[in-house]
């Protein structure tokens, strides 16, 4: 055998191995995605996160005047689909009023894709932390209430994603 085919079927060997040891590694690692999802743990409710909730807060364009986001998804928790219509209710400690104030308080549905979005006066921080409470509560799905805390008071935006577990 000549040096060049030598070499070429040394270089065609030796990229089989470290292709095969990569492939093995990644499984052993956990890395390589199953072809179905097993499940999605669903979300679990926040300590803190009920604080000033007022039931069935009308669903709502915007919450005040706006310049601030709240965004997120909805996804079942057995199989992680997006799930449309689900009502979210969002409030939280505004330039425009406290959490626990009627008008700080309203809802939004998810579109097809599972997402929200709902626009607020911007958040400020209430006993020390800028944070929001959003709460799933339409029956369908298992209660969820979340306070997620913002990094920064001077964040523009909040995303928060939930998994829904059947109720």
């Amino acid at each position: 055998m000549d040096d060049r085919r030598m070499k070429n079927l040394l270089t065609t060997r030796r990229t089989l191995l470290s292709a095969a040891g990569v492939t093995a590694a990644a499984g052993l690692t956990g890395l390589v995605v199953p072809a179905a999802a097993q499940g999605v743990a669903p979300t679990r409710t926040m300590r803190g996160g009920s604080n000033n909730y007022l039931p069935g807060a009308p669903i709502v364009r915007r919450i005040g005047g706006g310049g601030f986001w709240m965004t997120g998804t909805i996804r079942r928790a057995s199989d992680g689909m997006p799930l449309g219509g689900q009502r979210i209710q969002i409030w939280a400690h505004t330039t425009e009023g406290h959490e626990r104030d009627p008008h700080s308080h309203g809802a939004t549905l998810s579109d097809a894709n599972g997402e929200f979005r709902l626009e607020m006066p911007q958040i400020v921080p209430a006993f020390g932390q800028p944070h929001g409470h959003l709460a799933y509560d339409s029956g369908e799905f298992e209660t969820v209430f979340l306070r997620p805390v913002m990094a920064s008071a001077s964040d523009k935006s909040l995303h928060v994603d939930f998994v829904l577990k059947p109720a």
